[in-house]
């Protein structure tokens, strides 16, 4: 049986089991419930029939003269998709990862339609074990429920559910571990997706026995849901990482020490790796995926990494061929259906994983019961070199994003012309296409493409589904808006390099004279467009301002962010000249360009650091103990990223509240060095500067007890963004803020 259609086959028998388990009834109510979410009583329009006549991921959509929109589909998952698909290209509304319900006038035209369609995807996959740090941590049932409605709506059908820190405890504790040392081992909540792959141990817990336990449940509830809708949940396996005190129990296993992962101290470092040739291995992950399954269910798919961003104790052939076929081997023995879901990250960058041996790992398990997925194949695929991964299906996927970062940035083209090529590849293994972003709630529009994308066989004329987007999330045909969207397609979403995006722009990094700001877009494509969006304000109808008002923040945050870049240029230039006076003029325009950024964020719900600190707040039930520990987390993540910045900055927020707290004082205090050091005519200090900063600003914020608001301020973010485009356009317009020394330039005619 070809690879596809094994895979598929054993795929189909995990959603039909899931079926079978409740009537067809039952699922065509879900979809009226979700569709009643979404557009309250006029969800009194539709009709559901789930019919397994239809191909898979299939649905057809009738509507004649007064009749009802009926959608007819193969499962619950393909009637949500079409219901999406009539609500954007008929009714010209949408859904996004923050709206929830959708206002519609009783004159609504509901336009009548008769369509069918299939997805060319088999798959279509969501989520990266990241995103459980980055953006999911503190959610609770109801924004999952708001989310598994949107996931369903654009058709995914397989997804991850990764939370087993309960399950954990229980195994060390009939192990024989102590209170101390499983505390000692576990992560605070933020963190654990590193836990999870091996990479730290211990930092910023011990992790509270409520949060665990509540955990557990709320994952019980998500997943419930997911499968309800036909989608196919994969859980965790063991790879192998263990807390250190395992060596107190078993002195004569030979266990191995993870590497050190970026810089971590011993305290968090480095937990043990069993081999999982190892008897031991055995035993704990048979007892681990019994619990895993007791308490989630299965369908017959789970994931693990066993070397995200870590070496293997040894490269040979041997040794991965090994450790490959025991962690299938430990699955199979609980279940023989068992399919492997398998992140090729620890594939890209990596020159020690030569082509030889990746295919003797993959090898090691029988084809088409490995599913790998090419993580960022928009950027760096690993399918063509692994030779469509020597025989196992795979998941093209689209990671995009790093740490959660903002920052406008894609690469639609490579998207469009990308998941063509690799299922027209010559003995292709593709089945289906994936968004997996370490974090959300940034770059909608990129992965609307994607998801939409992966549905269909032939590229996008891709002019025409930008004016399509900006028509649906405006509620406007407005030429304007089409050409300021087709500024930013053809600018910041048209990046093609390989260097990778980290989302580490100036105003958000840590302070250097070394910085190398860089851009692959005419930077006077963002103003144009952010002068062609100011332009449309007043032909925004009320039921989409909100769109609008979220969009113009963020043009506005990206324009700042680049003359931020041209500043710190023409400031470190002027440094090195000793042009005082210049350094002086451009520094107090950059504390200036600060308290803009954190004014215009301050208008907008979506930019605020007050809404991740009172959702972390929101899980410490216990006590006030509890409380100021998930707070330590939530600061500590998208500030220092460890003990002593270990990875500091790279989950940066581009946030109001982080702006004037800590970017900012960052900034002046550097500044403020760089300015005495002219003065005294000595070379700036940078040991100093940087032991100095951690000690009095960066380390200090992540133990800091401020409270920050959870409402936007009542000037309206049209006003605050049109005040800011004349101040600075003023300002560049003067000339004065360039030098010849300067690369990113915002041409901006008199």
């Amino acid at each position: 049986m070809p690879v596809i259609k094994l895979f598929v086959t054993v795929l189909l028998f995990a959603v039909l089991a899931q079926l079978l388990q409740s009537s067809y009834e039952a699922e065509e109510d879900l979809v009226l419930e979700l569709i009643g979410r979404t557009l309250g009583k006029h969800a009194n329009k539709f009709a559901i029939k789930i019919d397994k006549k239809f191909k898979y991921r299939s649905f057809e959509i009738l509507k004649t003269n007064e009749s009802l929109i009926s959608i007819a589909a193969y499962d619950g998952l393909s009637a949500a998709k079409g219901f999406h698909y009539y609500l954007k290209h008929y009714i010209g509304k949408d859904v996004y990862w923050y709206n929830r319900y959708i206002q519609l006038s009783d004159s609504t035209v509901f336009p009548n339609v008769s369509i069918n369609s299939t997805s060319e995807s088999s798959v279509i996959y969501y989520q990266n074990v990241c995103t459980w740090g980055y953006s999911f941590v503190w959610w609770d049932l109801a924004k999952w429920i708001q989310h598994i409605d949107w996931m369903a709506m654009m058709g995914i059908s397989l997804t991850i559910a990764p939370s087993q820190e309960q399950l954990w405890y229980e195994i060390y504790s009939e192990l024989g571990l102590s209170e101390e040392e499983i505390d000692d081992h576990f992560t605070g909540p933020a963190f654990l997706p590193w836990l999870r792959m091996g990479n730290i141990r211990g930092w910023a817990g011990p992790l509270p026995s409520g949060f665990r336990k509540l955990q557990m449940l709320l994952q019980q509830q998500i997943i419930k849901r997911q499968r309800a809708f036909g989608m196919t949940v994969a859980i965790p396996a063991f790879a192998g990482h263990l807390p250190i005190a395992m060596r107190r129990l078993y002195p004569n296993v030979n266990f191995s020490i993870a590497d050190r992962w970026n810089r971590f101290p011993d305290q968090y470092c480095c937990p043990l790796y069993v081999d999982p040739s190892e008897t031991l291995f055995k035993n704990i992950s048979r007892k681990f995926l019994l619990k895993a399954i007791t308490a989630y269910g299965t369908d017959h798919a789970y994931f693990t990494d066993p070397f995200n961003e870590l070496k293997p104790r040894m490269f040979t052939k041997d040794y991965l061929n090994m450790t490959a076929y025991y962690i299938y081997d430990s699955m199979r023995s609980v279940d023989p259906k068992a399919i492997w879901l398998l992140q090729d990250w620890m594939f890209v960058s990596n020159i020690f994983w030569s082509d030889d041996l990746i295919k003797t790992f993959l090898l090691a398990v029988p084809i088409g019961n490995l599913l790998v997925l090419d993580l960022q194949s928009e950027q760096f695929p690993q399918y063509e070199r692994t030779h469509s991964f020597h025989g196992q299906p795979f998941i093209w996927c689209m990671l995009h994003n790093f740490g959660g970062t903002l920052g406008m940035h894609g690469s639609v083209d490579a998207v469009n012309t990308g998941i063509r090529k690799a299922r027209q590849m010559a003995n292709s293994t593709m089945v289906g296409v994936g968004i997996t972003p370490e974090g959300i709630d940034q770059n909608y529009v990129i992965y609307s493409f994607a998801l939409e994308r992966s549905w269909v066989k032939d590229d996008f004329d891709t002019k025409q589904w930008f004016n399509t987007y900006a028509n649906v999330r405006y509620g406007v045909n407005d030429l304007n808006l089409h050409n300021a969207w087709g500024l930013l397609k053809n600018s910041v979403y048209a990046y093609n390099g390989l260097i990778k995006i980290h989302g580490k722009y100036v105003i958000t990094r840590r302070p250097s004279t070394n910085l190398k700001p860089w851009t692959w877009y005419n930077c006077s494509d963002v103003y144009k467009a952010w002068q062609l969006m100011l332009d449309s304000n007043f032909s925004i109808p009320v039921t989409h301002y909100a769109e609008y008002e979220h969009d113009l923040v963020d043009i506005t945050r990206q324009f700042l962010q680049i003359v931020s870049e041209q500043l710190y240029i023409n400031i470190i230039a002027a440094y090195r000249r000793h042009q005082i006076e210049r350094f002086n003029y451009l520094v107090d325009k950059l504390m200036e360009l600060f308290d803009n950024l954190e004014e215009i964020l301050a208008t907008n719900v979506h930019f605020l650091l007050g809404t991740w600190l009172e959702n972390s707040k929101k899980y410490g039930k216990e006590s006030l103990a509890e409380q100021n520990l998930f707070e330590f987390n939530a600061r500590n993540q998208i500030t220092t990223w460890g003990p002593k910045s270990q990875i500091g900055d790279y989950a940066t927020k581009q946030w109001s509240g982080i702006v004037q707290d800590y970017y900012k004082p960052r900034w002046k205090y550097f500044l403020l060095e760089l300015h005495q050091s002219l003065v005294d005519d000595q070379p700036f200090n940078r040991s100093s500067f940087v032991t100095n900063v951690f000690n009095y600003i960066e380390n200090p914020f992540s133990y800091d007890r401020k409270v920050y608001p959870v409402m936007p301020t009542k000037e309206g973010s049209f006003f605050v963004s049109k005040r800011i485009f004349n101040t600075w356009t003023y300002h560049l317009r003067s000339n004065k803020i360039y030098s010849s020394h300067t690369r990113l330039k915002v041409k901006i005619k008199n």
